[in-house]
């Protein structure tokens, strides 16, 4: 099997693109794992997979945060304490110390897909 076909095949799928919410999250779950996925509509349409467990507190609530921009960053604020991750790389901009996972997440027809 050649390498573009072995890095084809780890991209699984994960929900169906009718189930985002513009500009808001929803929750899958991923091997085992909790997704939060925020779907931006506009010209070009970009989906962001980051783990829905907030460091914090240790409850799974990325998925309910709000998405805005600070110091020139896309971040998701978390509902409880309101500290904020960037979404694409799951880093937090209050306490450095504390970051989310990350996963690479397409749009793919009909379907979401993350990378394995």
């Amino acid at each position: 099997m050649n390498t573009a076909l072995k890095l084809e095949a780890c991209w699984q799928p994960l929900c169906a693109a009718a189930d985002l919410v513009a500009n808001s999250g929803i929750v899958a779950r991923a091997g085992g794992a909790q997704v939060a996925l925020f779907y931006l509509p506009g010209s070009e349409p970009q989906v962001f997979a980051i783990g829905n467990r907030d460091p914090r507190s240790g409850a799974n609530v990325i998925g309910r945060g709000l998405l805005g921009h600070l110091q020139g960053e896309l971040v998701i604020a978390s509902p409880l304490y309101k500290q904020h991750f960037r979404l694409s790389d799951g880093g937090c901009l209050e306490y450095p110390e504390q970051r989310l996972p990350v996963w690479p997440v397409r749009l793919r027809g009909e379907r979401v897909e993350i990378f394995c």
